[in-house]
């Protein structure tokens, strides 16, 4: 699955994606979701990934058509820990057996997110090395296949937020008890990635922005967070929520996470992306008109209509060049 970004409003035709001091130039932004940084990082066996050099050529035809069309390429980073070696979703839920070709997961406690899930193995200090250290590979792999924003994936009960949040991190070491210790993993993960990815390109992070659990992470650990690895050389925070733990209600409707991305923005002074039941134009963009976010991004409305940005340029009145087969059809 990919996103596509909404950049500075849609009646800025989606031209610039500019963060801080960083910007790339494009008429968008689609953003490769969950890449992974190992093989036992994937979700699922059909997950793409980026752990080997011989994945950088399959990758770099993609970005290179994508940046000949005038978009940006974007790929997101990721490790599931736990909630690795499942089927895809269309397949029968729970995790792959190793007969059918699953894996052991890993996790930062022997914690398994469903009961009946196999039981993660808990990473010593010298496994998370290598964790970061293929997080930071991935990122040089990225930049030879061309892409221009690295997002580092912390959010939806995968890895990074298993070690942020204290329902799925029970360690007593240096990454686990404290906030600090929490959040250790991911600014690591980020230092490592900035030391490969160039000063002159964005880099954000995601993140669940709550657990919507009292007990769990939540948007105050949010804004402290953001304070925390903004330094480090993030230039966005994009604020989801929830999926660290089963059988949470969440309050799902239109726009619903708007709030969490306004509130880090707000309190923190990052810049931020809200994401998450934005299906129109207007709801896009309403956001960034009114400063709710930075950025906004869209992955499910894609799917319904891969023609929702000439769609919303129409509603919205703003001219874009459709491409060459369509131009015919183009509403005068």
């Amino acid at each position: 699955m990919c996103e596509y970004s909404a950049i500075d409003g849609f009646a800025n035709d989606w031209h610039l994606v500019h963060l801080g001091s960083r910007a790339v130039g494009g008429a968008g932004l689609i953003i490769t979701e969950a890449t992974a940084v190992l093989p036992e990082g994937r979700i699922s066996p059909e997950d793409l990934g980026i752990w080997r050099d011989e994945h950088i050529a399959p990758l770099k035809r993609i970005v290179d058509f994508l940046h000949a069309q005038g978009a940006v390429a974007g790929i997101q980073l990721a490790h599931a820990g736990r909630k690795a070696s499942s089927y895809a979703p269309w397949k029968p839920q729970g995790q792959v057996p190793a007969a059918a070709g699953g894996w052991q997961t890993v996790a930062p406690s022997a914690i398994p997110y469903y009961e009946t899930d196999h039981t993660p193995h808990a990473l010593s200090t010298q496994e998370i090395a290598a964790i970061i250290k293929a997080f930071a590979d991935a990122a040089n792999r990225s930049l030879q296949a061309g892409f221009k924003l690295i997002e580092i994936h912390g959010a939806h009960g995968y890895l990074i937020h298993q070690f942020l949040s204290p329902l799925s991190n029970k360690r007593t070491d240096e990454y686990g008890g404290s906030f600090e210790n929490r959040i250790r993993l991911l600014k690591e993960i980020i230092v490592a990635v900035r030391a490969v990815w160039p000063e002159t390109l964005p880099l954000l992070v995601r993140i669940s922005a709550t657990d919507w659990v009292p007990e769990g992470w939540d948007v105050e650990d949010s804004i402290a967070l953001a304070k925390d690895i903004a330094p480090l050389g993030v230039d966005l925070m994009d604020c989801s929520s929830g999926a660290i733990i089963p059988k949470v209600k969440i309050p799902v409707g239109p726009m619903y996470q708007t709030p969490l991305a306004a509130a880090v923005k707000k309190e923190s002074g990052m810049k931020t992306g809200a994401v998450g039941m934005i299906n129109t134009a207007e709801e896009a963009e309403s956001i960034i008109a009114s400063g709710k976010a930075d950025l906004v991004l869209m992955a499910r409305e894609m799917l319904r209509d891969p023609y929702f940005p000439m769609h919303a340029a129409l509603r919205l009145g703003v001219d874009v060049k459709w491409p060459d087969q369509y131009e015919r059809a183009k509403p005068r």
